[in-house]
């Protein structure tokens, strides 16, 4: 079944033709992820802050990577964020950059000629068709003014953020967003997540105060004694301009929280899409959907404001998926070192069961937690789990405090029985190798049913990891059309059934770490040969 708000679906299928599987979709081998950023043309440099050392945090929560087919040729491109510099730049300033697919394998740097050269302190990015013309637009958040690059259709944006009521005051730090039919009108609004409130003029530096220890070691001040920031909402006009709706909406009824990614989910299947909020310190929240413009916070009734301790956790990205084919769709939560992610169980009556240790998850306590998402690397119809990680102190290293700054990446396998295994140091050199990551994006960045993963890095190149062991299972890829629904089918709900189960995903912009994957939604099928 196609749940799809007014719209056409666009279906592609086939089966991966170089590895080999069992005859029951379980992979014979471990997968071999390699990293092919620089053979790909991704050889710019991510700007956060200082390398060795961080004085503010404004310097540690990096960037986000944006996935967007911006010329409708097919082919996946990628939208890098940047960030910059402390005090006066050195050389040319730092800006975002956007590649284009060249179908083959590699892109090609098209920044200057798209006219998308933001710079700044760059955070996040999500994507979505806001003006329904068939074409996606992006936006940025900042420390500072956000963005919003209208795409013209000519391989051009413009940016036109302050015309279209989105730039913010100035002085918000804007982190997660994505974009949503909140009110099911036909046109994507927007919600921004923003983190504290900070004025690097007057910001501490390490040591200044109790906040800025870690471990006995002076370190970068917050976000513990800052204070949290306000997230916002604005509701698309459908003119071009969108309206502040944020204290309309109810959603300012959330203060003091230190808020990251941003993940629409319908968690409790009413037709209506909520939002899960990951937060740094403070409880996470779920915005519930209440079918009249405002929304209430159910975190913590709904059992994933806390991990199963009745703890609240330095949360910092998520992801969506249904990882035990129950039919509802589940939360899984990156969160700082020294703590477990958190994957949330729904339940299907409007609650969720922190699964975490039941499902295997409970363990690489030593990493620091970013962009995470689930993907079915080997097709097989059950999702997967990758995690990005790094830590935000690179005093760790200097210190020797149990963990290091630059971290390899996790990757768990579902075993389709509720429960995960990690197979990072069997799955390749670009799982176990070292980065301070942050933003994630995945994707069929080649069109072979392979999806690939897009990672920002700290200091460093981007990476992109794909997998040079594919199985030979089969998959399918759909594409949202909506004609009375929003262009991109955004918050489409979306059940097939292959293989004798059931599967089901939703279409969402945003999600990961202040990121946004690939708008068209890719099922594994197994064996299957053919959806019933």
């Amino acid at each position: 079944m196609f749940r799809v708000i007014a719209g056409w679906v666009w279906l592609t299928m086939g089966a991966s033709l170089f590895a080999q599987s069992a005859a029951n979709g379980k992979p014979t081998s471990a997968p071999e992820f390699v990293d092919v950023a620089e053979k790909a043309g991704l050889s710019m440099q991510i700007v956060s802050g200082e390398k060795d050392t961080k004085k503010y945090i404004i310097e540690t929560t990096g960037t986000g990577i944006g996935i967007i087919d911006y010329d409708n040729d097919g082919w996946p491109d990628i939208f890098v964020v940047n960030g910059k510099r402390l005090g006066p730049q050195r050389g040319s300033e730092p800006m975002n950059h956007l590649f284009h697919n060249n179908h083959d394998g590699t892109f090609t740097d098209v920044t200057n000629k798209a006219g998308i050269t933001g710079s700044g302190w760059g955070q996040g990015v999500c994507v979505g068709d806001y003006d329904n013309d068939g074409f996606d637009d992006i936006f940025v958040t900042y420390y500072g003014k956000n963005r919003l690059y209208r795409n013209e259709g000519n391989g051009t944006f413009k940016e036109v953020a302050e015309s279209a009521g989105v730039a913010g005051t100035g002085g918000q730090w804007g982190t997660g967003c994505a974009f949503v039919d909140y009110d099911r009108d036909g046109k994507l609004d927007l919600v921004v997540a923003n983190y504290v409130d900070f004025d690097l003029a007057t910001a501490p530096g390490p040591g200044e105060r109790a906040s800025c220890m870690w471990k006995g070691a002076p370190v970068m001040c917050g976000p513990r004694g800052l204070k949290g920031a306000s997230n916002v909402l604005y509701h698309n006009l459908g003119n071009g301009k969108f309206e502040d709706v944020t204290k309309k909406a109810k959603i300012d009824q959330t203060p003091g929280h230190f808020c990251f990614s941003v993940s629409t989910i319908d968690y409790d299947e009413d037709g209506w899409p909520d939002i899960f909020i990951a937060c740094d310190s403070t409880p996470s929240i779920l915005y519930h959907n209440n079918h009249d413009g405002t929304f209430t916070d159910v975190a913590t009734i709904s059992g994933v404001a806390f991990n199963d301790d009745g703890r609240e956790q330095a949360g910092m990205g998520s992801t969506i998926a249904d990882y035990d084919g129950d039919g509802h769709l589940d939360i899984f939560k990156t969160n700082f070192s020294d703590d477990t992610s958190t994957l949330y169980r729904n339940k299907g009556d409007g609650t969720f069961d922190d699964a975490t240790f039941a499902a295997g998850l409970g363990q690489n306590t030593q990493y620091l937690g970013w962009g995470t998402a689930f993907f079915d690397y080997d097709n097989d119809g059950w999702p997967d789990l990758l995690l990005v990680n790094g830590h935000v102190y690179p005093e760790v290293d200097k210190y020797k405090l149990g963990s290091d700054y630059e971290e390899p990446r996790v990757l768990y396998h579902n075993l389709g029985n509720g429960k995960f295994e990690d197979i990072s140091r069997s799955s390749g050199p670009a799982i176990t190798s070292k980065w301070s990551g942050r933003g994630l994006a995945v994707a069929d960045l080649f069109n072979d049913g392979q999806q690939a993963a897009v990672i920002a890095n700290m200091s460093a190149r981007p990476s992109m990891l794909v997998n040079q062991r594919p199985t030979k299972n089969h998959w399918l890829e759909l594409k949202t059309v909506g004609t009375k629904s929003n262009r991109d089918g955004i918050g489409a709900r979306i059940t097939i059934q292959a293989g004798g189960r059931k599967q089901v995903q939703e279409v969402r912009s945003g999600s990961t770490y202040n990121s946004s994957s690939d708008l068209r939604v890719h099922f594994g099928l197994g064996g299957a040969t053919k959806i019933d």
